[in-house]
């Protein structure tokens, strides 16, 4: 048989109107107590077994808890409704007087909301002191709970604010809102923004007014310095519009000048004459100067994923260099680097035809591209003429340039070679002791592809030249003397100039043109050159790396000597003179022509 306390759990209790209050917590705290008298009173609190149950003759006749006589609920012979239907408690209703502290009872009689069964809308309805109190008291609108994404907010300004016996602003409260004008904290409240400051802040704000002072000062002092007065007469000549004294627009325009000049030393041409005097050139150098771009004009580089990066070379390059050679001071100006483009130039003029190669150190770089500035070349640009084939490059000055297609390295170009007799004209023009403008005759070629053009004028020429001849001709009467003289032989040459091995009057005579004999003249220069080249080609690079060899070892023995003398002063009381650096050895010139190139036309 189960004890009591077993069948007193199972007993299902009627179901109450209000809330039970809190067993569990009564519970508890008498557990608790009873855990601390235990611990004090030093008990023993192991496990032993009980004395078994003994049930005398008042247990005995007292009633089973589940008989289904005294608990018909536990009935399993009743129907369903018997089953649902509440019963009467079984426990006796204690008396008005007694206590709420029983077990069984969870309220006191003097709640009336527990007296009995009232409607939802009863149970619901406030109580008439709360009543009261909501009609004396309104209820305050609850504050929004404070932001802790980003700690703790600080309680400084109530502290403030409650010592001063003034409220913190609610700044959800527009009633609240600061007055216009008000100077208040950075808390809102009326003390200065100071009160709220930290020795950090106060030191941080120290230091930025000491930096913006030194900031001022120093800028000051730059100012004056940049704009001092110029040192020497050379800068004054220089600077025109930035004369020399103290006045405000003099010194921000001297100041002005030296700032550009520091930024001309990234956007400028290393020197500011590229070339050398031409008075000052070993051997002379012709008349005309032609510049030629390096990249898709002489050299194609393309990349496969076969051979990788690959460089070809224009069709007929090596025959244009050497037949304008004694004509032209050739120059190869490219956007490349030096470090890039002059192995790549000493392949492709291995003879130093080409007399001066400049690199992308003497361009300048304006707008984010690489310009070609012809006015640093230290050459009269009425006889310079650029082929170029990116019209940007030649922007400074486009009346100089002839642009041409870019070569895409197609083997049967002749484009380039083309161009010869139109630049042999200009040469000879320039030769001829008339002031020429090589702008001019562009400038008649503009739009215009230049070999056809010239042909076509070239042939109208010549058939005018020979119709003025024919003309001459039948008016002249050969006397018989003459005619003697010329069927043996005998008759003697007209005096005139001489143009190569031919006589100028007796080849017009002949029915030549100048442009004729001048180009007759320069293919024997040519053939004379390529010759040479032929011949002595192998023993000029030998000689030509020697050279540079010993160059290059004089080099390295004036960086000792300088580097060991800084550190070990030399024996004899005055110092050694500073090296001199070495020059680019000049390039093999053609071999001079038998006769000069006429001074005049006829």
């Amino acid at each position: 048989m189960l004890p009591r306390a077993a069948f007193r759990a199972l007993r299902i209790r009627p179901v109450l109107t209000a809330p039970r209050t809190t067993p569990t917590a009564l519970t508890s705290q008498c557990t608790r107590a009873y855990a601390k008298k235990a611990k004090k009173t030093g008990q023993d609190k192991t496990w032993k077994p009980t004395d078994p149950i003994k049930f005398d003759a008042e247990n005995k006749a007292r009633p089973i808890p589940v008989s289904p006589s005294t608990q018909p609920e536990f009935d399993t012979a009743a129907s369903p409704d018997a089953n649902t239907t509440p019963t009467q408690p079984s426990r006796p209703q204690s008396s008005a007087t007694e206590t709420s502290n029983e077990p069984g009872r969870d309220f006191a009689p003097e709640q009336e909301e527990f007296s009995g069964p009232k409607t939802p809308g009863e149970n619901t309805a406030p109580t008439t002191e709360s009543a009261e109190e909501s009609t004396e008291t309104p209820q305050q609108p609850q504050k929004p709970l404070p932001d802790l994404r980003y700690g703790i907010p600080s309680t400084f300004a109530d502290e403030v604010a409650a010592a001063e016996g003034k409220a913190r602003r609610d700044p959800d409260d527009p009633s609240q809102e600061p007055a216009a004008g008000s100077t208040g904290g950075r808390e809102g409240g009326e003390l200065p923004k100071s009160a709220y400051e930290t020795s950090t802040d106060r030191r941080r704000n120290r230091v930025a007014n000491w930096s913006y002072l030194a900031t001022l000062l120093f800028g000051t002092v730059g100012a004056v310095y940049m704009g001092r007065p110029w040192e020497t007469e050379a800068e004054e000549d220089a600077h025109p519009d930035a004369p020399n004294g103290w006045g405000v627009g003099d010194i921000y325009a001297r100041a002005a000048a030296r700032v550009n000049g520091q930024k001309a030393y990234y956007t400028e041409p290393t020197f500011q004459k590229l070339l050398p005097d031409k008075d000052k050139i070993p051997g002379g150098a012709p008349e005309l100067t032609l510049v030629l771009s390096l990249e898709d004009l002489l050299l194609h580089s393309e990349w496969s994923t076969q051979h990788g990066y690959r460089l070809a070379k224009r069709p007929g390059l090596d025959y244009f260099l050497r037949y304008l050679s004694s004509q032209y001071e050739l120059v190869i100006f490219t956007s490349v680097k030096s470090m890039d483009a002059d192995p790549i130039i000493r392949k492709l003029d291995p003879f130093r035809l080409v007399m001066w190669p400049l690199f992308r150190e003497a361009t300048r770089f304006e707008n984010g591209e690489y310009v070609k500035d012809l006015s640093y070349l230290n050459r009269d640009l009425s006889k310079v003429i650029v082929l170029d084939t990116n019209p940007a490059h030649t922007k400074m000055q486009p009346e100089n340039a002839i642009i041409l297609p870019k070569w895409k390295g197609t083997p049967t170009d002749t484009d380039l070679v083309a161009l010869i007799p139109f630049l042999e004209y200009c040469a000879m023009m320039s030769q001829s002791g008339q002031p020429l403008d090589i702008r001019t005759i562009l400038a008649s070629m503009a739009g215009k592809h230049i070999p056809t053009e010239y042909a076509r004028r070239e042939a109208k020429l010549r058939e005018q030249f020979l119709a003025d001849r024919a003309a001459q001709t039948a008016k002249a009467r050969p006397s018989a003397g003459g005619m003697f003289m010329k069927s043996l032989g005998l008759d003697a040459a007209k005096p005139g100039m001489v143009l190569g091995d031919q006589n100028i009057a007796q080849g017009m005579a002949e029915g030549k043109m100048m442009i004729d004999m001048y180009r007759e003249f320069n293919r024997q220069n040519y053939r004379h050159l390529d010759q040479q080249i032929r011949e002595n080609g192998e023993t000029w690079l030998r000689e030509m790396a020697e050279e540079e060899k010993k160059m290059v070892e004089a080099q390295m023995k004036d960086m000792k000597a300088g580097a060991f003398g800084a550190s070990y002063p030399p024996p004899h009381p005055h110092p050694p003179s500073p090296p001199v650096p070495p020059s680019r050895p000049h390039p093999h010139a053609p071999p001079a022509p038998a006769a000069q190139p006429p001074s005049s036309k006829k």
